[in-house]
């Protein structure tokens, strides 16, 4: 990554919208409103933003999320926000994986980087914004991003494994495997894991700790049934003596 000159997050010149980055920035060369240094300026605020936003969440964001946030705070149009996602996957400061039907970024080390190099010259009114922004929502991001639902295609086998689990705090709580014959079941079971994750893993705790508790009464009686009999065999033999 380049932090001098003209790399992916300096820049040079421009102006135009309310500004992202404060005047001791690099911005401040003079350039006129609407020109190409300009839309290069613009290109490196939103780059700026996005990874201040995903960096404060601290938890792989959705495409959905992150639209959500620049759509409804106005930063940004989609068409802008799916270009700069892109360009900082190709620069490699932030990493696209996959869950299911759903696309996840998380920052890498360069975007780390370039965040501390550039980071400081974002207004703080603007980081006030984002931290009130992640205090808001990231409970529920957090949320989706631990109810995990993926299937995929084993070809040896020809059917749909299904894999649902539940995550917390970087740990595995549950996990279950179906394996399902049509791709319209295994969207299915994920669709209905997804919407009532709260409903069916009550419900499997239920039953196994009420299985379990069936188990110990099962063997607490079976004890009592062996000492009763103990004792009435002792019983029989004193009265035979």
């Amino acid at each position: 990554m380049s932090v001098e000159g003209a790399g992916p997050l300096s820049a040079g010149e421009g102006g135009g919208r309310e500004t992202i980055i404060e005047a001791n920035s690099p911005k401040q060369s003079g350039a006129a409103p609407g020109t190409a240094a300009d839309t290069v300026f613009e290109e490196v605020e939103n780059k700026l933003l996005l990874l201040y936003l995903i960096d404060k969440m601290d938890i792989p964001m959705s495409n959905s999320q992150i639209q959500q946030f620049a759509l409804e705070e106005n930063y940004m149009n989609y068409f802008m926000l799916q270009q700069t996602l892109a360009d900082m996957v190709e620069l490699n400061y932030i990493d696209k994986t996959q869950d299911g039907s759903v696309t996840r970024y998380s920052i890498t080390d360069e975007g780390l980087t370039a965040l501390d190099y550039f980071g400081k010259h974002i207004h703080a009114h603007l980081r006030a914004r984002i931290n009130k922004y992640v205090m808001d929502n990231r409970k529920q991001i957090k949320r989706d991003y631990e109810v995990t639902a993926i299937y995929f295609n084993n070809h040896d086998t020809g059917k749909f494994i299904v894999k649902c689990g539940i995550i917390e705090d970087d740990e595995m709580l549950m996990e279950i495997n179906v394996a399902v014959v049509t791709n319209a079941q295994a969207k299915m079971i994920c669709n209905n894991w997804k919407n009532n994750v709260n409903k069916l893993y009550g419900s499997i705790m239920r039953e196994l700790a009420v299985q379990n508790e069936k188990d110990e009464k099962d063997e607490k009686d079976q004890a009592l049934d062996i000492e009763a009999s103990l004792t009435m065999q002792n019983t029989d033999k004193d009265e035979a003596d």
